[in-house]
């Protein structure tokens, strides 16, 4: 018997070689695992994470099973361990690696640094909310935060849109890591407009002219993605234009806010056509969001108030899944495109462990395609 092992740099080659649509059918037959558990005897499990303080960093153990109806579909069981420095001065990044276990002999099949795969299965939930209830072929897009949820997140959508001319950073400084993401993004996208705008919004005082910047580029957004850990919100809902789609990833807390209460109402002006006359207020787990998000909490959301991304995904008789997607009702139809009181759409995340152990096995289902990976002797 043989471990597979794979480093970053393995990782990296494989995650290179998925597309946005590949990604994003890969995150559709996840959440519609997870909003339609244990039916069809296909049960899949995500116990609560294990976690203990050690000297230098708090130790996270996250077991999950995904299940599937067919043979194509990913399945699989692994642990995702991930420590958390003690200290907010090491910058090192949070170590983490994912155990992938034989489904036959129950054996560890393989080994897989997963320090970059919570980023893109993130990027993958949230474009897959972005086809689901969001604008067909988006132009301008403005991001919060420079980190790697975000480098992620502008990767898989400048793939996914060549529709969009202009992504705007917007981060609390221009610092050294946001000055490599522009470059970066320079590289790969040389048909895009990257542009970066330093703007703290919980500063007691914040230069006008990078506020009249920042609302200007929100104004003509149809993308907003925000990957902080803000307590403030970021911009006010009038900055905010009606039609856009607005994906939060950062926050856990009920004490994190990244949008205010009122941008979160407006997404319950839009709703999906009938029969599901639900708002257009996504989140990937009702359960964790309405427990952890703290515009949720703040804006007094409840459970009724939700849809589970996972309910617009449904299956055709060959098993297929099927991403149903939003039509705009009349009223919304007619809406002034220009209007910062109309409805919008929101997809909120705080990320579900069937995401990391889906990730992590596509991962080692491709490494072993490719022939990518050291093998070791495990006998």
């Amino acid at each position: 018997m043989s471990l597979l092992c794979l480093s970053g740099s393995d990782v990296a080659r494989i995650t290179a070689e998925f597309s946005p649509e590949d990604l994003r059918t890969l995150m559709a037959h996840v959440f519609h695992t997870l909003t339609r558990n244990n039916t069809d005897n296909l049960t899949s499990y995500t116990p609560p994470r294990i976690s203990f303080p050690t000297r230098n960093h708090t130790a996270l153990f996250m077991p999950a099973r995904i299940a599937a109806a067919t043979q194509k579909q990913v399945h699989g069981t692994s642990i995702k361990v991930v420590c958390v420095p003690t200290s907010p001065s090491d910058q090192r990044g949070l170590p983490a690696s994912t155990l992938v276990l034989d489904e036959e002999t129950g054996a560890v099949k393989a080994i897989l640094n997963a320090s970059n795969l919570t980023a893109l299965r993130n990027a993958a939930g949230s474009l897959l909310s972005c086809t689901l209830v969001g604008p067909h072929e988006p132009v301008n897009i403005v991001v919060f935060g420079a980190g790697a949820q975000i480098a992620s997140h502008l990767d898989l959508f400048l793939r996914a849109f060549p529709s969009i001319q202009t992504c705007t950073i917007v981060n609390r400084s221009v610092n050294e890591r946001v000055s490599n993401l522009v470059a970066l993004l320079h590289s790969r996208f040389p048909a895009v407009q990257i542009s970066s705008l330093a703007h703290d919004a919980g500063a007691a005082s914040t230069d006008s002219d990078a506020v009249v910047k920042v609302k200007d580029a929100l104004l003509s957004a149809h993308l907003i993605i925000c990957a902080t850990s803000s307590t403030t919100p970021l911009f006010p809902s009038a900055w905010v234009r009606a039609r856009t789609h607005v994906i939060l990833i950062g926050s856990y807390k009920p004490t994190m806010h990244e949008i205010d209460a009122e941008l979160v109402r407006r997404a319950l002006s839009s709703s999906f056509s009938p029969p599901l006359n639900r708002a257009c207020l996504l989140v990937d787990s009702r359960a964790a969001c309405l427990a952890e998000s703290g515009e949720l909490i703040r804006a007094g959301i409840g459970e009724s108030q939700v849809t589970e991304i996972g309910e617009r995904v449904g299956t055709a008789e060959n098993g297929k899944l099927l991403l149903v997607k939003r039509d705009p009702s009349s009223a919304e139809a007619d809406e002034e495109p220009g209007s910062t009181t109309g409805p919008i759409t929101i997809f909120k995340s705080v990320g579900v462990g069937l995401q990391d152990v889906a990730i992590a096995c596509a991962v080692v289902q491709k490494a072993e395609e490719l022939g990518i990976g050291n093998r070791v002797d495990w006998a």
